[in-house]
């Protein structure tokens, strides 16, 4: 996960936080290929303007391994509240562990279902 190429992008640091298996990696529990970038509204339609949304998933815009989204349907409806209330490391918003987790459990691939453990072992020897 190459952190300084998002940051490269110059993006107002209230208006996006990284999700996917990001706050995983950020966290040490594995490393993550890409990155998964949510975004607030404003952000997006600012975004809109310079990049085309991908044509199978118009809420998708792909900036080399940065795969930036203005929702994370159907698994949570406000995108806002996430990015509020993520966590800050290395100076960038990272979505809470819990959400990530109960995305995970939701998606139920065996990749996810990897991780629903490896998030959960995380947990317990933090606390």
């Amino acid at each position: 996960m190459d952190l300084d190429k998002l940051k490269q992008l110059n993006f107002p640091a209230d208006q996006f936080a990284i999700f996917g298996s990001g706050p995983m990696a950020v966290r040490n529990i594995r490393p993550a290929g890409d990155i998964d970038l949510i975004v607030k509204p404003e952000l997006w339609q600012e975004l809109i303007k310079e990049f085309t949304p991908d044509k199978d998933k118009p809420y998708r815009i792909e900036i080399g391994n940065i795969e930036i989204y203005k929702q994370w349907k159907p698994w949570f409806n406000d995108i806002i509240e996430l990015i509020d209330t993520a966590d800050e490391f290395q100076g960038l918003r990272f979505v809470k562990l819990k959400h990530v987790l109960a995305w995970k459990k939701a998606m139920g691939r065996d990749k996810d279902l990897h991780d629903v453990k490896l998030i959960n072992n995380f947990l317990k020897s933090s606390n």
